[in-house]
């Protein structure tokens, strides 16, 4: 049965590398569970209706992925857009949290019909072959510095801004340790590396302090009910110019990122065609619509393609039944979320790391001697872990390559649509500056 819904054999994996590989990706965004209701319980929601919520909107995106669109990439509450709606639209900007479940609900509607009139699948498409692969290389060092940071290996500073961390405290040294165990599975083909570093380095927290299971050890728990956020929604401001400011960042972000994702993690999974598109685009980014007006409805905020999805298709998962196992995991973590949230970023950095590395991969087919292309890919990869954002990464590539090639009467080479999605990415930068 399930060869028939996911095509196995078409796509060259099988049941075991399927299951392994959602249990690997599933792993490494398992921290949103307690992440994501821990910054947005700050707007005054209630903490434990933001565990169900988070972990049920995440279950119901990635079944959609997994049997509309059969690709291995797993959704949940995007981290920053999390960030961006507790701090900047509640707390900063005064609105309540009702209002910004409102702005994700519109996003999810524009979304779902900009993909019905396939506008963000022809986003897809424009992007040059270059920066697609650039994209990928991007994405890799910044979950590598998502990893290396959450496990201390990385901390700010002050002066530096960044800076190496105490190697000789537990949380580096247990990443370290989980680096080695899945390298050297790797290199010896064991399967499911990732995960065996995981699981390692988790254990080895246990006996060092960092991975702290309940206070009660009860590791089975009832969800909590989801009547205190459950469709709050705020229309009172919806033609307010704050709300289409709201509106415009949310729609920004969680566009490019997703896009972003797609691209890096479908390069580097090989399913992208001779022409650098992406099959059943358009099913993937209704599953990312439809997945952020339910995740509003529920009480979150919005839900989006992860990037620990590469995690995942780094262990050969390459159909929706990688989504699918990502979906059962969630779907435990409803009655089992104290055994999940145990699992320290220390432990997950190992995965981060090492898949950071293979992302890279495709940043050997670009063509280094042509500079109109090459700085532009540059750009593109160091601005993702520079700016800490996928988007950012994006909108400098694109930026440069369109300048680059009409000031160098190369203008041809750009797609229209790609002078108008510079044309975006400049006002978006502009924006601010008008409105000061």
């Amino acid at each position: 049965m399930l060869e028939k819904i996911f095509k196995l054999s078409s796509h060259k994996t099988d049941v075991k590398t399927e299951i392994i590989a959602g249990l690997t990706t599933f792993m490494t965004m398992a921290y949103i569970l307690i992440v994501n209701p821990i910054l947005l319980s700050k707007t005054g929601m209630d903490f434990g209706a933001l565990i169900t919520a988070t972990a049920l909107s995440s279950l119901i995106a990635t079944l959609i992925m997994a049997f509309y669109a059969n690709m291995p990439f797993a959704l949940a509450p995007g981290m920053g857009l999390n960030a961006f709606f507790a701090f900047t639209v509640v707390l900063s900007m005064g609105y309540s949290w009702q209002f910004a479940l409102t702005a994700v609900f519109i996003e999810g509607i524009i979304f779902v019909i900009l993909t019905f009139f396939n506008l963000r699948e022809a986003i897809i498409n424009s992007i040059p072959m270059n920066l697609k692969y650039a994209i990928s290389g991007g994405i890799g060092l910044f979950i590598a510095f998502i990893g290396l940071q959450g496990a201390g290996v990385i901390i700010s500073s002050p002066a530096t801004f960044v800076t190496l961390g105490d190697m000789m405290t537990p949380a580096p040294l247990v990443a370290i340790f989980g680096l080695v165990v899945a390298g050297l599975c790797h290199i010896k083909g064991i399967k499911g590396s990732l995960l065996i570093g995981i699981l390692a380095s988790t254990i080895l927290g246990v006996f060092v302090g960092i991975t702290k299971p309940p206070a009660d050890m009860k590791f089975i728990s009832s969800p909590a009910s989801l009547a205190p956020i459950f469709f709050q929604f705020d229309w009172s401001q919806v033609f307010s110019i704050d709300m289409l400011v709201v509106l415009f960042t949310f729609l920004f972000v969680d566009m490019f990122d997703t896009v972003g994702t797609l691209i890096g993690v479908a390069s580097k999974a090989n399913l992208l065609d001779d022409k650098g598109r992406l099959p059943n685009a358009k099913k993937a980014l209704f599953a990312d619509s439809v997945g952020t007006m339910v995740g509003a409805a529920l009480g979150t905020s919005t839900v989006t393609t992860y990037v620990e999805s590469a995690a995942g298709v780094e262990e050969g998962g390459k159909t929706g039944l990688t989504a699918l196992v990502v979906a059962i995991c969630f779907f435990l973590s409803l009655f089992l979320s104290p055994l999940f949230i145990m699992v320290p970023a220390a432990a997950t950095a190992p995965a981060l790391v090492i898949v950071g590395l293979f992302m890279l991969s495709p940043i050997k087919k670009i063509d280094m001697d042509d500079f109109t292309e090459a700085l532009p890919a540059f750009f593109t990869i160091i601005m993702m872990p520079l700016a800490f954002s996928i988007a950012e990464g994006i909108a400098f590539g694109i930026i440069f390559y369109v300048i680059l090639k009409t000031l160098s009467g190369r203008g041809k080479d750009v797609s229209p649509l790609t002078f108008i999605i510079c044309g975006v990415f400049i006002l978006k930068y502009l924006i601010p500056l008008l409105i000061k």
